[in-house]
């Protein structure tokens, strides 16, 4: 018989991290790995850590100390992680630690700590997502988030996403769409797009054409939010889209100008970004 070692997970911090927790532990589950749902009864722990604020921060510590003090055995992933002299400082006996979007230093770290005898099979892994296979979720059935792209361009001075996530990074309209088709086939009917810089979505590929389905898009929010009818499945209403963390100094806002109130590319504008006096005097660079 097999033995298949069991994986405790703690996921901190913001939506973007949760999609890293969502896919780390899909990977696990493909290599054989069970999910433990507490401390004792996992092998390891892996903690997903936030680094964003002192609070944050703080949090993170802790519950890397937690888990050390239930189980003993940690690894340490997320944005904290991209600082591993900090956490070995105050928390030593941590097994291992990567930085934010190294998935397969993660499972890697995993493996080598709690090896699994099932190997995966490496030409099925090739073998594309069918149609509803979304992997594990950590959202209620009826919503998920879909990541379009990492890290940001701006260098704002009261911000460290770019020093932590690195300059921006647009996955192809195709393979976002892709996500959301089996995303809605397996039920979701509400979309969250999230970024770091949402609206600045396709511009580091210069809005590079695609093709999803047979039918070729320009890499940009626009053209993903115009194939949404696509989505619906027979008998059901077009999926809901929002776009989350939208700023107004994109291309994809139409020249800076917010989009209308009842557009889905309106979504969330964070609470600076609702006044273009205020985001004008921010401090940081490519202000217009």
């Amino acid at each position: 018989m097999s033995f298949r070692p069991k994986v405790g997970f703690v996921s901190l911090g913001c939506p973007k991290a949760l999609v890293d927790s969502e896919r780390i532990l899909t990977q696990l589950r493909t290599d054989g790995y069970d999910i433990s749902p507490s401390y004792a009864g996992a092998d390891v722990v892996v903690v997903n850590t936030c680094g964003f604020i002192d609070s944050a921060k703080q949090e993170s510590l802790e519950a890397i100390g937690e888990a050390l003090q239930a189980n003993g055995r940690v690894i340490v992933t997320g944005c904290l992680g991209k600082n591993a002299e900090d956490i070995r400082s105050v928390h030593p006996k941590v097994l291992a630690v990567t930085g934010p979007q190294q998935y397969e230093a993660v499972v890697s770290a995993v493996h080598r700590h709690a090896p699994c005898s099932q190997q995966s099979d490496p030409f099925t892994s090739l073998v594309p997502a069918a149609r509803g296979d979304v992997g594990i979720k950590l959202t209620p059935r009826h919503y998920a988030y879909l990541k379009i792209a990492e890290g940001c361009n701006h260098k704002c001075s009261f911000c460290i996403i770019p020093s932590m996530r690195g300059k921006l990074v647009s996955r192809p309209v195709g393979q976002v769409l892709d996500e959301a088709e089996r995303l809605v086939a397996a039920g979701v009917r509400e979309l969250l797009v999230i970024s770091q810089d949402t609206s600045a979505y396709g511009s580091d590929l210069k809005y590079k054409l695609d093709f999803w389905g047979g039918r070729p898009l320009h890499t940009r929010l626009h053209s993903a939010d115009g194939a949404r009818k696509s989505l619906a499945l027979p008998g059901r209403s077009i999926p809901a889209w929002q776009s989350c963390g939208t700023a107004p100094h994109a291309p994809a806002c139409r020249g800076g100008k917010y989009p209308a109130a009842d557009s889905p590319l309106a979504g969330n504008l964070p609470a600076t970004h609702h006044s273009q006096y205020v985001y004008r005097r921010l401090p940081g660079r490519n202000r217009k």
